[in-house]
């Protein structure tokens, strides 16, 4: 985990989907905002999300920690 802001949300979904909710901002004043879904039949890119994430429940939110 890193101790630099976190880049955005993660929503688990009953069905087990993760939500992201992500905004990155520039230093010119841009913002970008993105929403990306990962589900469990994505393979090792859900597995490594999850990890990333710490674990995460359906029903659970969590703030998503940048990337190293």
């Amino acid at each position: 985990m890193s101790n630099q802001a976190p880049i955005g949300t993660a929503t688990m979904l009953s069905d087990g989907t993760i939500v992201m909710e992500l905004r990155a901002e520039g230093d010119n004043g841009l913002i970008g905002m993105a929403t990306i879904e990962q589900r469990p039949g994505d393979g090792q890119k859900y597995i490594e999300l999850l990890q990333h994430l710490g674990g995460i429940k359906p029903g659970e939110s969590k703030l998503i920690p940048p990337w190293s």
